[in-house]
């Protein structure tokens, strides 16, 4: 039942790019709830609020298939150290802009837009080149691993971004965010080069055979169909700057965005169990509805206790969900495709919830939280549930360990 961190007692490299990717992690989830606070401050809006998921979304669609062909095409390593250089820029911008007297939205929006549009250059570098510093049996460790690093990074990032907005103001954590990134590229900077294949460019014609490739296969349609069911219907932190209100302000704010992963942690430490799962199918569908109960659990929550519980174990099924999605990816996609289908994979995984804090946003500003959430939710469930159905093949999709041996690495 207990979590393997073999991978990280075995591979230098490996363990380089998790040490700094954690603490990178860490300030970037601190930023995460410094920015919809901010907006929240500066104009009272869940709208407005969750606007920020429509600004985020559109860089994200056009720029993480290019960003996934990228990886295929150059070093892995390099991509990312040039991402989190920009990436550090734009929080160093975030925090110059919280210092002036009157702070500018369209600034917030715009480095906002600007970030995310680096992301897809860096989640498929990142998504791509882990799988070369791993064994292939070390797969599924490291897809918990993963699931652990997010826990932990998800639960005192926003915990500490709440006590540092309510003591020292918005712009403290977005210089944390400036200095995590400092340390990250050091760590990347250690790693060992990762040339990419001969032949391989950027373009129009290698995302689309990324497309195809992805299209052609049944147990990936299911991980992005189901992913993006649940987040598009159920994603409820645009709401947690108004609900927080009623609950304490800045610090239950940090609470309710570290509730979640409070979930993914408890469940990522008693993962071992999920090395005997071979319907992979099925437990990605089974995590996501428990996802969705939670959801509609929390839209009746009538105080802050009983809605962090429904938020740990929304984000205990979610995890569930995460793990298997992403064992499936790592073992059935060829290493030379493995950053354009990562680009497609981040479509999925982060365009769900952008959208989603959109419609939360939407729904609660001509109703409530609590019909925003409790409708979602419902929506959320019975749409999981009919992915089936139509999705047959992903539901009858196992782990066999002959076909997962004809997934050659490429790369």
């Amino acid at each position: 039942m207990i979590l393997d961190i073999s991978p990280l007692l075995r591979n230098r490299d490996y363990r380089l790019l998790y040490a700094g990717q954690l603490v990178s992690a860490f300030g970037s989830m601190i930023t995460y709830v410094a920015v919809p606070d901010q907006i929240w401050e500066l104009t009272h809006s869940s709208l407005a609020v969750g606007m920020l998921g429509a600004v985020q979304l559109v860089p994200l669609l056009l720029f993480a298939l290019l960003g996934g062909a990228y990886a295929d095409s150059m070093d892995r390593r390099k991509l990312l150290v040039i991402s989190e250089v920009f990436l550090a820029l734009g929080s160093l911008i975030l925090a110059v802009n919280a210092l002036l007297p009157r702070p500018s939205v369209f600034l917030v929006f715009g480095v906002s837009a600007a970030m995310s549009a680096l992301n897809g250059f860096h989640r498929p570098a990142l998504d791509a080149l882990t799988p070369r510093l791993v064994n292939r049996d070390d797969l599924r460790a490291v897809a918990a691993l993963s699931s652990l690093r997010y826990s932990l990074s998800a639960i005192a990032g926003p915990a500490l971004g709440g006590f540092l907005i309510g003591r020292l103001g918005i712009s403290s954590t977005y210089w944390i965010d400036f200095l995590t990134f400092l340390i990250s590229i050091a760590s990347l900077a250690a790693i060992r080069k990762m040339p990419p294949p001969e032949g391989h460019k950027p373009g129009l014609t290698s995302i689309l055979e990324g497309l195809r490739y992805a299209r052609s296969r049944p147990e990936l349609i299911g991980t992005y169909v189901v992913d993006m069911v649940a987040m598009t219907f159920a994603m409820p932190m645009a709401l947690f700057p108004s609900m927080s209100e009623n609950w304490g302000g800045a610090q239950s704010l940090g609470w309710l965005y570290s509730a979640m992963a409070m979930g993914f942690l408890a469940s990522t430490l008693i993962s071992g169990w999920s090395r005997k799962v071979e319907r992979h199918g099925v437990a990605v569908i089974a995590g996501a509805t428990v996802w969705g109960i939670a959801i509609v659990g929390l839209g009746f929550a009538q105080g802050l206790l009983s809605a962090l519980l429904c938020l740990a174990l929304a984000g205990a099924g979610d995890n569930v969900s995460a793990i298997f999605r992403g064992t499936i990816w790592n073992e059935t996609i060829p290493g030379d495709l493995r950053g354009r289908l990562a680009g497609v994979e981040m479509i999925s995984y982060l365009s769900g919830p952008l959208i989603g804090n959109v419609r939360a946003g939407w729904v609660a500003s001509m109703s409530s939280n609590r019909v925003s959430i409790v409708s979602g939710g419902f929506v959320c469930i019975a749409g999981i549930l009919l992915c089936i159905p139509l999705l047959p093949a992903f539901w009858r999709y196992r782990r066999s360990s002959a076909a997962a041996a004809e997934q050659v690495q490429r790369v």
